[in-house]
């Protein structure tokens, strides 16, 4: 007579419980979300392209609604988003050579990763500003 097992014994795969979250994984997660962000930014600067190509009145509306706070901080997001995905892709294309996989050096690429990228927003908006006057 064959005997069948009602359930299966083997290892459960484990689960975000049982991960403890580190730096490499956030922004593994964050550079998926900036990569959806520029998705959506894209369309609204190919919408105030479209807008400088028709005509001047709309043209100056676009500008008004992209200078209200609302405006600016979306505008700024983009910017955060466009820089860090762009530090990510780098530290790829760094890992694609085969370098850069140590601990440290991984770790030390993560947390170049998310300075940077708001370091280098910041000073994008300080010098726009300035030029702007």
């Amino acid at each position: 007579m064959v005997k069948y097992r009602t359930s299966a014994e083997r290892p459960l795969s484990p689960h975000l419980q049982i991960y403890r979250l580190t730096m490499t994984m956030m922004m593994s997660i964050a550079h998926r979300i900036s990569g959806a962000m520029l998705y959506f930014g894209t369309f609204l600067l190919a919408w105030w392209l479209i807008a400088a190509a028709s005509n001047e009145n709309y043209f100056n509306h676009v500008n008004a609604l992209f200078s209200t706070h609302i405006g600016r901080t979306i505008l700024l997001g983009y910017t955060w988003a466009l820089i860090h995905h762009m530090l990510g892709g780098m530290r790829h294309l760094l890992w694609d050579t085969g370098s850069g996989f140590g601990k440290k050096s991984i770790e030390i690429l993560a947390y170049g990763t998310f300075f940077g990228s708001i370091g280098l927003t910041i000073l994008i908006w300080f010098v726009g500003y300035w030029v702007r006057g």
